[in-house]
């Protein structure tokens, strides 16, 4: 059972006040007062404000390195930690954890590596064995004793 239902259940059908509740639902008063003044049916939303953070300045800059990266072999790579380093010798004052929150967020909107492609292999029939001379090798089992041998 979800809480909006649980707050409305107690005030409405058990009669409860809104203390009684805030000690039952560990939720504050005001809370309890302003889901019961809402509409049936409409679930509360937490609405966060929008402010700058600390890293809006830095995250051309970030995004930048973040997409070089992108382009280098994984041992090449620079960490977070590195890109945070980088960060705050350019000024960058904030913690390190707004760097770790921004390059995952930046992954899961599509800014990943650049993505390596499946190539299928197929060949026609007899032409999967060849060496790098084009001459075809076969197994010789004439005389195959313990001198069994390749052969091209």
């Amino acid at each position: 059972m979800n809480l909006l239902g649980k707050v409305r259940r107690l005030y409405y059908r058990e009669g409860l006040t809104l203390s009684e509740i805030e000690r039952r639902t560990g939720l504050t008063r005001k809370t309890i007062r302003k889901w019961l003044k809402a509409p049936e049916g409409v679930d509360p939303k937490y609405q966060r404000r929008v402010g700058d953070t600390k890293i809006a300045p830095y995250a051309a800059q970030l995004v930048k390195m973040l997409e070089t990266d992108a382009r280098r072999p994984q041992r090449d790579r620079r960490t977070a930690l590195k890109l945070f380093g980088q960060l705050q010798v350019q000024g960058f004052d904030g913690d390190y954890s707004r760097v770790t929150e921004f390059i995952r967020r930046w992954k899961a909107e599509g800014g990943a590596s650049v993505a390596k492609a499946f190539v299928p292999l197929q060949f026609e029939p007899g032409e999967g064995r060849t060496s790098s001379t084009g001459a075809r090798s076969i197994w010789s089992s004439v005389g195959c004793g313990a001198r069994c041998s390749w052969r091209t």
